[in-house]
């Protein structure tokens, strides 16, 4: 079992498919790639048995095929010392040796039997797909991931949502305190269905997927779903349960409007944060026709601050009060030059979102709830 590769190409797709191996394995074998040379092309794997990542190496050459478990972390580091430049692979299929010959030397370790490795999830039962740009999955991870709840308690809300229907795809997540919804009119499904991706092979995804156009294939059954682009596969366990009804808390009259540069805005909350208290980190937002004032004070440190920062409002003078860092948050994943602020009364959520988006197709709703002002 041997094979020519480039030790760049090797090394890119290598640290791709680690990021899923745990530090912490219930099983040994878990801590290494599987191998598997086959048709001419070297196909690796890892898992941490709730999620696998797949990737397929090009090769220069090979000959003969077979299969062998390598430790992940060793090849990985032996593969950062080497300059770009073609490594040839000889593995004994009998001692378990494999041989890296470089231009200048030869370089041995011992590879384990590919029999223990877990074997991949296949799709059963009533399988759903669609078709969708690498651009736009990415997109909708990244714009939700950082509202998803650590709270395991709460299996459901510790995954992002996504639903598809003939008139849009939605992905959602919150944590009971905020809640972000993206949606993609471009990307349509002839039946309706939804699945709770976890955590983690969502941030899998958010890192690896290309920034482009590229053609991403979804599917999901009932316990897995499955992701393939540009000669990777991502197959994970799914969430099990149902996710709240998130549009019953999304307020649908609000009165008042801010207008206000996000910039401006954000850059005002992290420099008063910091005089908040580090157990509620509450501020409070005043409101007034062109004008809002943000504050905060910590009594027990006696410290306070104040700062006002122009915008345009229309509605009634109020003030609400919110946690910073959620509302810092939230900004942060907004992507536009200004941003519109819905609010009703200091009671209910506050909605955010974008003034203009970069896509007619794209609608973002980012929600917060408030907390209450003392005094």
């Amino acid at each position: 079992m041997n094979f020519i590769v480039s030790s760049s190409s090797m090394l890119h797709h290598l640290q791709a498919v680690s990021r899923v191996i745990s530090s912490k394995n219930t099983l040994p074998i878990l801590d290494n790639f599987l191998f598997q040379l086959k048709d001419g092309a070297l196909i690796v794997t890892a898992s941490d048995l709730e999620t696998t990542l797949i990737t397929t190496v090009p090769l220069e050459s090979s000959s003969d095929e077979g299969e062998i478990a390598i430790d992940a972390k060793r090849i990985t580091t032996i593969l950062k010392e080497f300059p770009e430049q073609p490594l040839t692979f000889n593995i004994d299929k009998e001692s378990l040796t494999v041989d890296i010959v470089s231009e200048n030397g030869k370089f041995s370790i011992m590879g384990q039997q590919s029999v223990d490795f877990p074997s991949i999830p296949e799709m059963k039962g009533d399988v759903k797909s669609v078709s969708l740009t690498a651009e736009v999955l990415g997109l909708g991870l990244s714009k939700t991931l950082f509202a998803a709840s650590d709270d395991e308690l709460r299996p459901v809300m510790t995954g992002i949502n996504v639903e598809l229907s003939p008139e849009h795809l939605t992905f959602v997540a919150s944590d009971a305190h905020k809640l972000v919804r993206y949606r993609r009119t471009d990307v349509k499904s002839e039946d309706s269905a939804s699945f709770i991706l976890p955590q983690k092979p969502a941030g899998l995804l958010k890192n690896i997927l290309p920034k482009d156009e590229s053609a991403v294939n979804l599917q999901f059954d009932q316990k897995n779903a499955m992701v393939e682009f540009n000669g990777y596969k991502l197959i994970c366990r799914l969430v099990e349960g149902n996710y709240p009804n998130y549009e019953a808390v999304i307020p649908k009259d609000n009165p008042n409007k801010l207008v206000i540069d996000r910039l401006d805005f954000y850059n005002s909350l992290r420099r008063v944060s910091v005089f908040s208290n580090q157990a509620s980190n509450l501020i409070k937002l005043s409101l007034t026709a062109n004008q809002l004032t943000v504050s905060a004070q910590d009594i027990d440190f006696s410290i306070s601050a104040h700062e006002r920062v122009k915008c345009q409002f229309e509605g009634d003078e109020m003030e609400i009060g919110f946690k910073s860092l959620f509302l810092i948050e939230i900004l942060a994943n907004i992507a536009s030059a200004d941003v519109v602020m819905n609010l009703s009364d200091p009671t209910r959520a506050g909605i955010l979102v974008p003034f203009e988006t970069d896509s007619e197709n794209e609608d973002v709703l980012m929600l917060l709830m408030p907390m209450m002002i003392n005094g």
